[in-house]
């Protein structure tokens, strides 16, 4: 299988390193304690701009919609870019609800949504995690029919940036299968209870207690098999690991940087054998990461979950994630035993990329849920 980039998604990179170039990690703002106050109560909103002038929000829409008609691909390369300099911008959340507008919502609400994407003035959110697991049938929101509308009740937790959302994609369960509805975070019966993530950003516990949604607001029919969820939360695990790549990647150039400068017993320590083992171990995980990530990205553009003689989608979607998780983990675990005391100093970036590196891994569920996902096709598709 060749991986090999196009013009156009080496294009898409090379705009997205130009637009981050000059962005420090984090944005530069200081690091009280997480989980007191957050760092960041608003993301960077002139950066969300440069990026907007520079079409990469709409890197995987339609040209139709002001998009630049690329792939998932595309999208992934410039959330590698964005992790590097710990762009603090809701490209993920924002580009992968685009995207479920996109394939499932109408004309009308495309045309009027989309553009507004592409701009840069229309913020959309979404609630990944529910009370109960993954499963459409286990989806922790119940829609109830209201009208021409619906009726919802349920909690979402950790939903990134919900109190500056203008919309928040929640999956929801309704008698005739799942439900995409897009929810006004501000709306009646909508109560958001402030959360901070483990790398300091704003987030929200989302509690719907018979809120409205007109059917301006619904995205395409119920779906018997979910697999309108199954898509989105395909592009949050695609979406997940290429800002883990990019992290991994910017974490293993701090320490080798590190490492080739700093002398102990009059010897550089990047020379001594097992501070180099370990971080060819690391460089191994990058390269798994990578092509797990390519693999899974490449076939959901391709918009066929079933290949012949391959295993689902499914497979592909979990073993990235598998590999971004642990791989993230370990990459900044050894990177701060490899630069000591350091590592920990508030002044010195690697602490922020540590941060980033445990929400990652754990955003969607830890590896061993994955594991099991992975192990659950293999059982079910076993000669």
């Amino acid at each position: 299988m060749d991986f090999t980039l196009s013009e156009e998604q080496q294009a898409a990179a090379e705009a997205a390193r130009a637009v981050f170039a000059d962005v420090p990690p984090d944005g530069g703002v200081p690091s009280p304690a997480v989980g007191i106050e957050p760092i960041a109560a608003d993301f960077d909103r002139e950066l969300w701009q440069r990026l907007a002038k520079s079409d990469l929000p709409g890197i995987a829409l339609d040209e139709q919609y002001g998009g630049s008609g690329l792939d998932p691909v595309a999208w992934c390369l410039v959330l590698r870019e964005s992790a590097r300099v710990l762009a603090r911008v809701p490209l993920l959340e924002t580009g992968a609800a685009a995207l479920a507008v996109q394939r499932y919502g109408s004309e009308e609400q495309r045309r009027r949504l989309l553009p507004e994407v592409v701009g840069g003035r229309l913020l959309l959110g979404v609630a990944p995690h529910g009370r109960s697991g993954h499963e459409a049938a286990d989806l922790a929101v119940r829609a109830e029919p209201d009208g021409a509308g619906w009726t919802l009740h349920g909690v979402q937790t950790a939903v990134p940036y919900a109190q500056l959302m203008d919309r928040v994609l929640v999956p929801a369960r309704a008698a005739a299968g799942t439900l995409l509805l897009l929810v006004d975070p501000h709306a009646p019966g909508v109560e958001l209870r402030r959360q901070v993530s483990a790398r300091g950003e704003l987030m929200a516990e989302m509690v719907l207690d018979g809120v409205r949604v007109d059917p301006a607001g619904q995205l395409g029919d119920p779906v018997p098999t979910g697999a309108n969820w199954q898509y989105v939360r395909g592009l949050l695990i695609v979406g997940t690991a290429a800002l883990c790549l990019g992290l991994g990647e910017q974490i293993l150039r701090i320490t080798s940087d590190y490492t080739s400068k700093r002398e102990q017993f009059g010897h550089v320590v990047a020379t001594f054998q097992a501070v180099a083992m370990q971080a060819a171990d690391r460089y191994i995980d990058l390269r798994a990461m990578e092509v797990t990530l390519w693999q899974a990205a490449w076939r959901i553009g391709l918009d066929q979950p079933e290949l012949s003689g391959r295993l689902p989608l499914a497979a592909d979607l979990a073993t990235a994630k598998v590999w971004s998780a642990e791989g993230v983990r370990t990459i900044a675990s050894t990177a701060q035993h490899l630069h000591g005391g350091i590592g920990a100093d508030l002044d010195y970036p690697l602490h922020r990329y540590h941060a980033w590196a445990k929400y990652l891994e754990l955003f969607l569920g830890p590896a061993p849920a994955f594991e099991q996902e992975v192990g659950d096709i293999l059982a079910e598709h076993a000669p």
